[in-house]
């Protein structure tokens, strides 16, 4: 699995939010132990915790379930909302396991719905125990989750190069149609067009995304090109990618990133 599939396990509504939130976490974790050193010796329990909640966490959104739904072919369960994409193509795929299954055999769960209610877990900010049906809207008005947030690092902006640019750089803004050929299309809008327009077209096609990135196959067809979109492009690359560097590096720069902010 390349890094690219890894950030992208996400919903569309939640995209920026899911990766962000991920990064929060641990920043949140590593500066409250700094920070309160003797509390320390309370992380075995706030370690329950948080695993109980983590048990009860839609594996899209990373948030404990809201109204969660389980598809019946592989017992998987996600917020209904987050697994509303996958369930506008002709063929969904579950997000996790990559199974295909019916969309009629989506049901509500009762069972886990229950379990919410029953459970509790201590906030992530104020140490409160909080049932885990109502812990959305609790973290939600948190003091202490606010402040956390707003002593998180700041991202600082990329610094403007002084080099001229190439004028050889392909095309990564806006993309044409493989179907019709519509022109000037940035990703959302090709999966809106395509969503509106083609979900029913069965041929297969080149990906105009793929085929413009340097480890891209400009021959490749995909079978599935619209549950293609929905789940391999639910963010920029510019967000994430340095196309001076290739896969195997873009990897490495990732997980050195990750082990960087966890510590």
């Amino acid at each position: 699995m390349d890094v690219f599939t890894v950030l992208q396990g996400v919903n569309t509504s939640t995209q920026g939010s899911v990766f962000v939130m991920a990064m929060f976490r641990s920043l949140v974790s590593a500066a409250h132990l700094r920070h309160h050193p003797q509390q320390q010796q309370q992380t075995g329990a706030a370690a329950a915790g948080e695993s109980l909640e983590s048990q009860f966490s839609c594996p899209i959104c990373l948030e404990v379930y809201h109204k969660p739904v389980s598809i019946a072919s592989c017992a998987h369960t996600f917020c209904g909302e987050c697994l509303q994409p996958c369930l506008q193509v002709p063929s969904p795929l579950c997000p996790l396991c990559r199974m295909p299954f019916d969309p009629k055999e989506v049901d509500k769960s009762s069972s886990v719905e229950k379990q919410l209610s029953n459970y509790k877990a201590p906030c992530r900010g104020c140490n409160k125990k909080v049932s885990l049906v109502k812990m959305r809207s609790h973290v939600s008005s948190c003091t202490k989750v606010q402040e956390q947030m707003a002593n998180c690092p700041k991202f600082v902006p990329v610094v403007p190069t002084t080099q001229p640019i190439p004028s050889n750089i392909p095309n990564r803004s806006t993309f044409l149609c493989p179907f019709c050929g519509a022109r000037n299309l940035d990703q959302q809008e090709l999966l809106k067009h395509c969503m509106e327009n083609h979900r029913n077209d069965p041929n297969r096609v080149v990906c105009p995304v793929c085929s413009s990135m340097p480890w891209g196959d400009p021959s490749y067809k995909s079978s599935n090109f619209l549950q293609h979109l929905l789940h391999r492009h639910k963010f920029s690359y510019d967000t994430f990618v340095d196309y001076s560097i290739d896969e195997e590096a873009s990897l490495q720069a990732a997980l050195a990133l990750s082990c960087k902010i966890k510590c």
